[in-house]
């Protein structure tokens, strides 16, 4: 009889160790699926989260350098979270090779070389810049050659009275600015420009030449020409991988054309 208890309790025991172990075991591999599949996927949908909430705080942006270049608003201020990333202002002035633009005719120059700098957001995860560059929120893969524009820029053209009006934005700042976090971006209007040309009646042209610097390599060519051609309705008249690309505006000659160019230039003092 006493045997027989011994054994029973030996088995109840071993059950019990058996119980914990698979209990044990299943505890651990739950955490190594979680750790293994779990926390990646929360890491890619956060980063996913923070590069979406800065398509929209740039077009915020956006609109802020609208009230100042088009309201003449003479300051504006936006906070704004800038997640998994960092904002940079890269001058116009001082950048060594940025994205130029270049509008002429047969006979004139109308604009040359103008460079409009940009706002750019770079994400740590190294998979999208986002640029607000010359009124337009671009964004591209980082290291890849495609692009898209989010938010176009306010660029006119008329038909019946033959009008192209064009506006060129300018960003430069005092210094080099660069915030991660929360940063307060700070805007007030420079200077500004106007050309007003009529009875034209050559061809018009504009030449956008990207980024062609291969430690930033900010090339929206993609972005910008889509633009030109699907919304401005725009000829490209050579190779769209041509160092510059070059558009003939959409003009004709009855009646004679007439172009309207305004340049600003708005400054960032902080963020």
């Amino acid at each position: 009889m006493a045997a027989r208890m011994d054994r029973e309790l030996s088995a109840r025991a071993v059950s019990e160790s058996i119980g914990f172990l698979l209990i044990f075991t299943i505890v651990i591999v739950g955490i190594g699926l979680v750790t293994l599949y779990g926390y990646p996927m929360l890491l890619a949908q956060q980063v996913n989260t923070d590069e979406k909430i800065m398509e929209k705080n740039m077009i915020v942006l956006q609109n802020d350098l609208k009230g100042i270049t088009f309201k003449t608003v003479p300051y504006k201020e936006t906070s704004l979270k800038i997640g998994n990333g960092l904002l940079t202002v890269y001058n116009a002035s001082e950048t060594p090779a940025a994205s130029t633009f270049r509008i002429y005719d047969s006979s004139r120059t109308y604009v040359d070389s103008f460079r409009s700098g940009d706002l750019r957001y770079t994400s740590d995860s190294s998979r999208t810049d986002i640029s607000l560059q010359n009124g337009a929120v671009v964004m591209r893969p980082h290291g890849a050659t495609g692009s898209s524009m989010l938010a176009e820029p306010r660029w006119f053209y008329d038909g019946q009275t033959n009008t192209m009006v064009i506006n060129l934005i300018s960003i430069n700042s005092s210094g080099v600015m660069a915030r991660d976090g929360i940063g307060t971006v700070q805007m007030a209007m420079g200077e500004t420009g106007y050309q007003y040309t009529e009875g034209i009646n050559s061809d018009i042209y504009l030449d956008f030449t990207p980024d062609p610097t291969p430690v930033t390599a900010q090339d929206y060519r993609t972005a910008w020409d889509n633009y030109f051609i699907r919304s401005l309705n725009m000829e490209r008249t050579s190779s769209p991988d041509a160092a510059t690309v070059t558009y003939r505006l959409p003009t004709k000659t009855t009646p004679s054309a007439r172009l309207v160019i305004k340049t600003y230039d708005v400054v960032i003092k902080s963020l």
